[in-house]
């Protein structure tokens, strides 16, 4: 039995942001629903509700559904109209393809003062002699009657004729009831002698149970005879079932059967056991998978790529790091992505399927990150390399001291700079060397010699010296 709950009721408000309590309109046609329960409490305010094409025997836990305007239970179980008069704005009611039987009933949808449309068809009250008369005389307030418009002089005439009209419907009721009664009474019955047979349904002694050691993948010919003697109860049981299926399957179809609520519930449950019954098998037969190896016992890590998808490993040399680029599905969340980088290689779980990829050298783990595209989709991966790469049965060369290289570098970075000194001319003056010696022809050969000066004597220069007329006296 199906019932209405909570979740249903939320997943079919996806419309509303999955609010219940402000819903207006919901559709619940198909579910297998058997009862309606609920809606009254956590939808106060719907105004259109779908419930067709399911297995509801009742109308019931709508009438405090105030808002209500219109409500489909086309193609259910139901036997009679009840439980509406709270309805208060109902506007269209649609029973098409039920087992309505007392069309006294619709007398209860006087207190619905603004319904205009009722649709009846497919109901066995609609063969009743002065169906159309006795529902236009019943319910004033009807506009439209199984999708055909009520004229003026249609009701006017009803209503004339309406004393006879509901004596004959009376009286066709109670024929309907007791043909009903004897229905119910041999539905019981066959149903009692069909389950009586399925616990009298001879069994051939295969307990449908088979056993097989999954870990044992080498034939041993010693025990060929027994699995070929296994092997044969497999497929007679097998054989057998499918047999005994066809033929009940057969019996059953082909069986007459009258259309009644009974018989549509009945079909519906035998249609379900099959269903079931067929999922089992398929759960015997399937085998449960081993547990995709990653790393091997001796350690080796293995190239795994489960989703299959396209990736693509760059050697960044200049930043010294691995970026992997895998092409993850566009739409797929990023919750159902799972990375995890360690030194020698990387993993990336995809909706638990798992990618892994041996690097060609070791990586910072704590250093890496990772990102997705939002126009792509795709998972860029940057691993740093590590700096120490450890070799194993191998000696480092010795390297020089970092003070002497250090030293080198910074004279070799010396020798080819040029330095300039730069004077500023505003705060020293410089003598004009360029007039101090005039320059002289010399045509001789040779270097220059530069003759020393001789100092002269201050007595002898003034005892030999005369005192020109023109020069006058020293003071």
């Amino acid at each position: 039995m199906v019932r209405v709950t909570e979740d249903l009721v939320r997943r079919r408000a996806e419309h509303n942001n999955c609010e219940i309590f402000s819903l207006e309109e919901i559709t619940l046609h198909q579910q297998e629903i058997e009862k309606i329960e609920y809606l009254d409490k956590w939808c106060r305010d719907l105004k259109i509700l779908y419930l067709q094409n399911n297995l509801i025997p009742k109308i019931e836990n709508v009438s405090k559904l105030k808002k209500l305007e219109y409500l489909n239970l086309a193609l259910n179980n139901i036997e009679r109209i009840e439980n509406l008069e709270g309805c208060e704005e109902l506007q269209k009611l649609d029973l098409t393809a039920n087992f309505i039987g007392e069309l006294s009933s619709i007398e209860v949808l006087k207190h619905n003062m603004h319904l205009k449309e009722l649709f009846l068809m497919g109901n066995p009250c609609t063969e009743f002699e002065g169906y159309r008369q006795f529902v236009v005389a019943t319910l004033h307030q009807l506009k439209c009657l199984d999708s055909k418009e009520i004229e003026r002089s249609e009701r006017i005439q009803a209503l004339q004729n309406y004393a006879e009209i509901k004596k004959k419907i009376r009286e066709q009721e109670q024929a309907y009831c007791l043909r009903r009664a004897r229905e119910k009474e041999e539905v019981v019955q066959k149903i009692q002698e069909r389950q009586k047979k399925k616990k009298d349904k001879p069994n051939p002694g295969f307990d449908r149970r088979w056993y097989t050691d999954i870990n044992n993948t080498i034939p041993d010919p010693l025990q060929d005879k027994e699995n070929q003697q296994h092997t044969e109860e497999e497929n007679e049981y097998r054989q057998w079932g499918a047999d005994e299926d066809n033929e009940e399957d057969r019996a059953f179809w082909e069986e007459p059967t009258l259309y009644t609520p009974e018989s549509r519930l009945e079909t519906h449950r035998y249609i379900e056991e099959k269903r079931r019954a067929k999922e089992d098998l398929r759960g015997h037969k399937k085998k449960e998978k081993p547990p995709r190896t990653l790393i091997t016992t001796e350690g080796k890590v293995l190239n795994i790529n489960e989703p299959k998808l396209h990736f693509s490993l760059k050697d960044d040399e200049e930043n010294n790091q691995f970026i992997l680029d895998l092409a993850v599905y566009r739409h797929m969340d990023t919750s159902l992505i799972d990375v995890d980088v360690q030194p020698t290689y990387i993993r990336v779980m995809v909706k638990g399927k798992p990618f892994q990829l041996v690097l060609p050298a070791e990586v910072k783990p704590d250093s890496s990150s990772s990102k997705r595209s939002q126009t792509t989709g795709h998972l860029v991966i940057n691993m740093p390399k590590a700096k120490d790469i450890i070799m194993a049965n191998r000696k480092a060369p010795a390297s020089a001291k970092p003070s002497d290289s250090n030293k080198s570098q910074t004279n070799t970075r010396r020798r080819q700079q040029v330095e300039q000194l730069e004077v500023d001319p505003n705060k020293y003056s410089f003598p004009d060397v360029a007039n101090i010696v005039q320059e002289k022809e010399r045509t001789g050969k040779g270097p220059i010699r530069l003759q020393q000066h001789k100092a002269i004597e201050p007595e002898k220069s003034f005892t030999d010296s005369v005192d020109g007329e023109d020069v006058p006296p020293l003071i």
